[in-house]
């Protein structure tokens, strides 16, 4: 690991994740001097000290009694270390995901624009859910903006960024949404969320590849890779405000194309992954719950309804399902009680066969299922819907057309941040590949036909292809 880290650093010196990765393989070798030259040099570079803290429990344990990381630790005592980050807000509530440096209680006060609080929630944090907790906030106004303020041990903790978010309201309603996968962290391309941050997006859907951990066997990846994703101030500035919805796909559920199976426990890896994923992010379920563990749910915004699939945790090719039977059941209930003008069915891995040319990794190695459930659609005559996916390395809008229903449209996108690119496709509506980008969705369903747009907005903020939908184009 030095041999190849002192070549990166050679060919990238000014990259800080190189310096800090020599922190950590040097800190293990017991060269201490040398680790802590590197980690100076990561933290100079840009490192957040909340990374640190958070190594600090395990990867950089044998540096945590030295004096400058003992120094630092203790300026990051009172502090969140990762977080906040807003999730689950409905017409009366909301919740707040955190993570600290240590065993500690931590407070936030929720007030209205007037300066009224209007809630407030207290928890703690311990070793054994990797010191994170969720404050989940009731009993507030629907249509109402509230403020946050977050106290630590009893002190308060002073925002580094706007602290704020809008509950929710069933009624019509004119918001949008960014969306994505493919954020595996780069240091040069971090700034993306703060391009995302300047559309101003009422939601933030994260749809997979979110982290590349891609060791499903190793908790001490996972969490490494958590920690890297979650300490830049560009992600944390925008989920601070933003609610945040997550799922995972194979590269942090486990390998490249990976299929789980139909066994809630084999492999065995199955449950302890998950048991990481909840405790790093702030979504209003996971699956089934212990009894049938995944990271599938709903939620709604005005009265859209979005419905978030699980495709890795049940897939298996031998019975030739994506989904397995209980969240496929599921999804058909959940599709055929909606009342949303629009419901977006979100997956990991793209609908369209098109996209990945004969890969069985997409829905195109589960026709069977995917027919079974479009069939639904048209035999239970549901309207309005959209279909939204990640796991292609660019932006694309595709036309699925249908022998026995109205012709799907899919919003594809899942280049955040990542360097690697897939290439464009010609059947396509549109595709682009030229730079990192992310999807921008915007609804409107306050007119008589509602509408939706889809604009692909690359990292430098320009807009680089745009789709219209109305409503009556969807029955």
């Amino acid at each position: 690991a030095i041999k190849i880290l002192e070549g990166r650093i050679a060919k990238w010196p000014g990259d800080s994740e190189w310096h800090y990765q020599m922190a950590i393989a040097k800190g293990l070798s017991d060269k201490t001097e040398e680790a802590l030259v590197a980690l100076n040099k990561a933290l100079e570079l840009g490192v957040h000290p909340g990374r640190v803290a958070a190594d600090a429990h395990d990867l950089l344990k044998p540096l945590r009694d030295t004096e400058p990381v003992k120094a630092l630790l203790s300026s990051q005592a009172n502090v969140p270390t990762q977080g906040p980050m807003l999730g689950s807000v409905t017409s009366s509530g909301a919740r707040l995901w955190l993570r600290t440096a240590g065993p500690s209680t931590v407070k936030v006060v929720a007030s209205d624009e007037a300066g009224k609080v209007a809630a407030t929630v207290q928890s703690t944090t311990a070793e054994g859910a990797d010191f994170t907790t969720v404050l989940s906030f009731t009993g507030l106004k629907p249509s109402t903006r509230y403020n946050y303020v977050l106290t630590e041990n009893d002190q308060q903790v002073p925002p580094s960024f706007p602290q704020a978010f809008r509950t929710s309201d069933s009624a019509a309603a004119e918001f949008s949404l960014a969306f994505g996968g493919g954020s595996g962290y780069v240091t040069k391309h971090e700034h993306m969320w703060d391009t995302i941050g300047k559309s101003k997006p009422d939601l933030l859907l994260l749809l997979g590849d979110n982290t590349y951990s891609d060791d499903p066997k190793s908790p001490q990846m996972q969490k490494f890779c958590y920690y890297r994703r979650q300490s830049p101030l560009p992600f944390r500035r925008l989920t601070a405000v933003t609610p945040t919805y997550t799922i995972w796909d194979d590269h942090d559920f486990g390998t490249n194309d990976c299929s789980g199976g139909p066994a809630i426990n084999v492999p065995e890896w199955k449950i302890p992954v998950w048991e990481v994923f909840k405790q790093n992010w702030v979504n209003p379920a996971y699956g089934g719950g212990a009894t049938q563990p995944g990271c599938w749910y709903d939620f709604t915004k005005g009265n859209v309804h979005f419905i978030m699939l699980d495709g890795r945790y049940y897939r298996d090719h031998g019975t030739k399902t994506m989904l397995g039977p209980v969240q496929k059941d599921w999804l058909k209930k959940t599709l055929a009680a909606s009342n949303g003008v629009f419901k977006v069915i979100c997956s990991p891995v793209p609908w369209e066969y098109r996209t990945k040319g004969n890969s069985r990794d997409t829905w195109n190695g589960f026709q069977e299922e995917r027919a079974e459930i479009f069939d639904f659609l048209a035999d239970n005559r549901i309207g309005g819907v959209l279909l939204m996916s990640a796991d292609r390395h660019r932006s694309d809008a595709w036309k699925i057309d249908r022998p026995n229903g109205y012709s799907l449209y899919e919003f594809n996108s899942s280049r955040l941040t990542n360097n690697h690119v897939h290439k464009t496709m010609a059947d396509a509506i549109f595709s682009y590949n030229k730079k990192q980008s992310f999807g921008l969705v915007t609804f409107n369903t306050t007119v008589d036909d509602a509408t939706v747009n889809y604009s692909v907005i690359n990292i430098d903020g320009e807009k680089m292809h745009s789709l219209d939908l109305k409503r009556s184009q969807l029955e």
